[in-house]
C-alpha cells in the first residue's frame, strides 16, 4: 500500500501570481488534484494512502495523517492559505517522522538482524514549493538543514531521518509573471538548483524545475510512473574496472577518473506476489557490523545499505530447491553499463563491508546479472557466503544422499561460524524445504542480546504512545496569539549594581533635580506588540498602504468626496452599505451576534418572567418562568358551577388563567364588584344583592381593571 505524502509550501511567497492569473498556491492545489486523477487510472491505486503536511509549526502542520479519510484530505487542501515563513527543513522532518510513526511498533526495520527488502512500506513525498529563500525566526538560510533532534523514539537507530523505502521528489514552481515562449518549448525537464535538490538526491528522488503549465503536467505524469514498490540501495564499485572486451584484452581507449556507474543510489523493485499481493522473500541483506551478543546497544545504521560490487566476472550459481530472491534494478548508469557489455551469462558478486567477523570486505551475499534478453539488470540475493555453502549442499544431496559424513559436518560447522547469526533462521527454513531439517541444532543462539531486545521493546512502547499523541493532535488549529512578546536583548542588572545608585536615590527623595531618562531602545521588558484584529476594519483613509488594489478606485472616490465636503463634521471612511453588509451565509447567525454583544443589566424586578432572545419573535415569553396556581383555578371554577341564589351573576366574565393573590381572588373581588354596583351607598352584603340589579358594563369594567392589575403584578 503506497503512501503519498504531499508537502505544500504555505509561506507568504506562494501568493505571487503567474502569467496564468493564479497564485503559486492555487497551482500547487491544482497539481495535487491532477496527480490524484492521473493516479486513479491505475487499478493498484485503490490501496493508496494520502497525507498532507504544510510549513506550519508541528503538530499544526499535519493536516491529514494516518486516520484521516479522503474527504478530510480534500477539505484541508482546499482551505490552505499562504501565510508565514519558509521553514522547509522542519516540515521535512515532520513528514519523515509522520511516516516513521509505526515502524518500531510493527518491527518493519528489523534492527540488528539484517535488512529485509520484502519488509517495506513504500512512501513518496511530493514537495511543491516556489524555491525561494529559506526563512525562519532566526533569519535567512542558504542551505536546507533538518533538525537533528526528533521526538520520535528510536530515531537514533538510523543516522538519517528517512528510510530506504521513502523517496523525496520536489516540484519547484518557476512560472514567470509573463509568458515566455522559449522556456515553454523546452522538451526535457531540468533539475532545479534550489536547496531542496540535494535532499531529493540523497533519498533517491529528484527535483523538477517547472516553467509552464505544460511542464507541470509532464512532471506529474512522470511522478505517477515513479510510484513503485521497492527500496533504495547505494551501489558502489570495489576494485578495478572490468576489461572492455570479452576476450580479456584491454583496449587502449579507457576513460580516466570516476565514472557515473561507479556509484549509483537507485531503487530495486520489490514486486508483490500475484496471489497474495504481498512481497515475499527469504534472504536479508547483511548489516554493516557483526552482531555482538554482549553488546548492550546497537550501532546506528545508514538509511540506504552500501552494497559493494566487484567487477570480476564469475559464473552465476544456483542449486535445485534452494530459494533465492530476485530484484530488478531501476534504470541507471550502472544498468546501462552492464547491458552494454552484452554478457548475460556472467555476474558480478556483491558485498557489504564489515558484515563478516574476520573479513573487512565481507563475503558475497548475491550478485548482479543482466537478464537473458538484455533488457534489465537483476540483483540476486543468496545465502551469505554462497560460494562456500552451495557446493556443500550440492555434495550433501548428490554424493551423501542427505546423510552427511563427519568431514562434511565439520566443513558445514566452520561455514556456520563465518555466517552472521541472523542468517540461521532463514537457513533453517531453506534446509527444511530442501529435505534436510536437522543440520542446524535447535539450541543454537542467533537472536539479539537480552539488553538489546528489552531496549527495542521499550522503544516500541514509547513509539506507540507517541503515535497516539500525534494522531490525536492532527486537526487542531493553531491557537491565535493575542500579541508578540518582546524579549530582552540582555539581562538587566539590579539597580544597586549601578554606579549612579546614590544619585538615583537622591533624585527619588528630591534632594537633586531629576535627570532626563535615557531610553534604551533594545530593552522592552514586559512589552507586547499587538496583533491586528481581523474583525476590526482599519480606517484606511489614514494610511494609503492599507488599501488593497481592488479597493483603490473606491477609496479614491471616497477621499475626493471627503475633500470636497470638508464642511461635514465627520468623514466617511467606508460606504454605508459596506458597514452593514455581511455575507449571506452569516446573515442568520444570530447566536454569534448574541455572544459579541455586552451582557445586559439585571432586571429591576426579578420576579418578572424572562423573555426569550429568539430570532424573529422577541416578544415570546418563557413559559418555564410562569407559574399557574391550579388550586385557585379549581376553586374559582368550582364556585362558578355551584352558585348560591344570592351571588352575583358572573357569566360575562372570562375564566382566569393567571395567578392571583388569594385575598384578591376572594375578598377583593367581591368588594370591588359590590362597590361598583352600589355606587355611593354603603356596601350591602352579598346575600342581599339581587341578580336584577347587576349591570354588564360595570362588571366588564371591573374585570378589565383586575386583568390589568394582574398583568403588572
Amino acid at each position: 500500500m503506497p503512501i503519498l505524502l504531499f508537502l505544500l509550501d504555505t509561506s507568504a511567497s506562494m501568493n505571487q501570481r503567474t502569467y496564468l492569473g493564479t497564485t503559486y498556491l492555487d497551482i500547487a492545489k491544482g497539481a495535487v488534484e491532477t496527480f490524484m486523477k492521473l493516479r486513479s487510472r491505475d487499478p493498484a491505486s485503490r490501496g493508496d494512502r494520502y497525507m498532507l503536511v504544510t510549513l506550519e509549526e508541528p503538530p499544526y502542520g499535519i493536516k491529514a495523517g494516518w486516520k484521516e479519510n479522503h474527504a478530510t484530505f480534500m477539505n484541508e487542501l482546499k482551505n490552505l492559505q499562504a501565510v508565514g515563513l519558509t521553514g522547509l527543513g522542519q516540515a521535512l522532518r515532520t513528514s519523515f517522522d509522520l511516516l516513521n510513526l509505526n515502524r518500531l511498533v510493527t518491527g518493519i526495520d528489523n534492527y540488528g538482524q539484517g535488512r529485509n527488502p520484502f519488509f517495506l512500506e513504500p512512501a513518496i513525498i511530493v514537495a511543491i514549493t516556489d524555491g525561494s529563500k529559506l526563512t525562519s525566526t532566526s533569519g535567512v538560510q542558504e542551505e536546507l538543514h533538518l533538525p537533528l533532534n526528533s521526538p520520535l523514539p528510536g530515531s537514533e537507530l538510523t543516522k538519517e531521518p528517512f528510510r530506504w523505502d521513502q523517496r523525496l521528489f520536489a516540484l519547484v514552481l518557476r512560472l514567470p509573471g509573463a509568458t515566455s515562449v522559449e522556456q515553454d518549448q523546452m522538451n526535457t525537464v531540468q533539475v532545479d538548483e534550489s536547496p531542496i535538490t540535494p535532499m531529493c538526491d540523497v533519498t533517491g528522488g529528484r527535483s523538477y524545475c517547472v516553467f509552464s503549465q505544460r511542464t507541470l503536467n509532464q512532471c506529474l505524469e512522470s511522478l505517477v510512473q515513479k510510484i513503485q514498490s521497492g527500496v533504495v540501495i547505494n551501489f558502489e564499485k570495489s576494485g578495478p574496472d572490468p576489461p572492455l572486451s570479452e576476450d580479456g584484452i584491454t583496449e587502449t581507449i579507457k576513460p580516466v577518473g570516476p565514472q557515473p556507474w561507479h556509484s549509483c543510489r537507485k531503487l530495486i523493485y520489490v514486486r508483490p506476489n500475484p496471489k497474495t499481493g504481498v512481497p515475499l522473500g527469504h534472504w536479508p541483506i547483511p548489516e554493516s557490523f557483526w552482531p555482538d551478543q554482549n553488546s548492550p546497544t546497537l550501532p546506528p545504521r545508514t538509511a540506504h545499505p552500501v552494497v559493494k560490487f566487484s567487477c570480476t566476472n564469475s559464473e552465476p550459481m544456483v542449486i535445485d530447491k534452494l530459494p533465492f530472491d530476485k530484484y530488478e534494478l531501476e534504470p541507471s548508469p550502472l544498468t546501462q553499463y552492464i547491458l552494454e557489455r552484452k554478457s548475460p551469462h556472467t555476474c558480478w558478486p556483491v558485498f557489504v563491508v564489515n558484515s563478516a567477523k574476520y573479513s573487512e570486505l565481507g563475503h558475497p551475499f548475491g550478485y548482479l546479472k543482466a537478464s537473458t534478453a538484455l533488457n534489465c539488470v537483476n540483483l540476486f540475493v543468496m545465502p551469505y557466503n554462497y560460494p562456500v555453502l552451495l557446493p556443500l549442499l550440492g555434495d550433501l544431496f548428490k554424493i551423501h544422499k542427505a546423510k552427511p559424513s563427519l568431514k562434511w559436518r565439520q566443513l558445514f560447522e566452520s561455514y556456520v561460524k563465518t555466517m552472521p547469526p541472523y542468517y540461521i533462521g532463514p537457513l533453517k527454513k531453506a534446509l527444511r524445504m530442501m529435505g534436510a531439517p536437522n543440520l542446524i541444532p535447535e539450541n543454537m543462539e542467533y537472536g539479539l542480546s537480552y539488553s538489546v531486545v528489552s531496549y527495542l521493546k521499550k522503544l516500541s512502547q514509547q513509539a506507540k504512545m507517541e503515535s497516539d499523541r500525534v494522531i490525536g493532535s492532527i486537526g487542531k488549529k493553531c491557537p491565535q496569539e493575542t500579541g508578540i512578546k518582546v524579549r530582552n536583548g540582555t539581562n538587566i542588572p539590579s539597580l544597586a549594581v549601578r554606579k549612579d545608585f546614590k544619585q538615583l536615590l537622591q533624585e527619588i527623595t528630591g534632594e537633586m533635580p531629576q535627570r532626563m531618562i535615557e531610553l534604551n531602545m533594545k530593552e522592552f521588558a514586559g512589552f507586547q506588540i499587538a496583533l491586528l484584529h481581523k474583525d476590526l476594519k482599519p480606517q484606511t483613509f489614514r494610511n494609503a498602504y492599507d488599501i488593497s488594489r481592488t479597493n483603490l478606485l473606491d477609496h479614491l472616490t471616497r477621499m475626493r468626496a471627503n475633500l470636497l465636503k470638508s464642511s461635514r463634521r465627520f468623514f466617511s471612511g467606508q460606504d454605508e452599505d459596506q458597514i452593514h453588509s455581511i455575507p449571506i451565509v452569516q446573515m442568520g447567525n444570530y447566536q454569534e451576534y448574541l455572544k459579541n454583544i455586552p451582557s445586559p443589566l439585571r432586571e429591576l424586578d426579578a420576579d418578572q418572567p424572562k423573555r426569550l432572545h429568539t430570532f424573529g419573535n422577541p416578544f415570546k415569553l418563557d413559559k418555564k418562568g410562569m407559574m399557574i396556581d391550579e388550586a385557585d383555578e379549581f376553586v374559582s371554577g368550582h364556585q362558578n358551577k355551584h352558585k348560591r341564589p344570592g351571588e352575583p351573576n358572573m357569566l360575562g366574565i372570562p375564566k382566569r388563567r393567571r395567578c392571583m393573590s388569594p385575598l384578591l381572588s376572594n375578598k377583593s373581588l367581591s368588594a370591588l364588584v359590590n362597590n361598583h354596583i352600589g355606587g355611593k351607598s354603603p356596601p350591602s352584603p352579598a346575600t342581599q344583592t339581587s341578580p336584577d340589579m347587576q349591570k354588564p358594563g360595570a362588571i366588564n369594567k371591573c374585570m378589565y381593571t383586575i386583568l390589568v392589575h394582574s398583568l403588572f403584578t
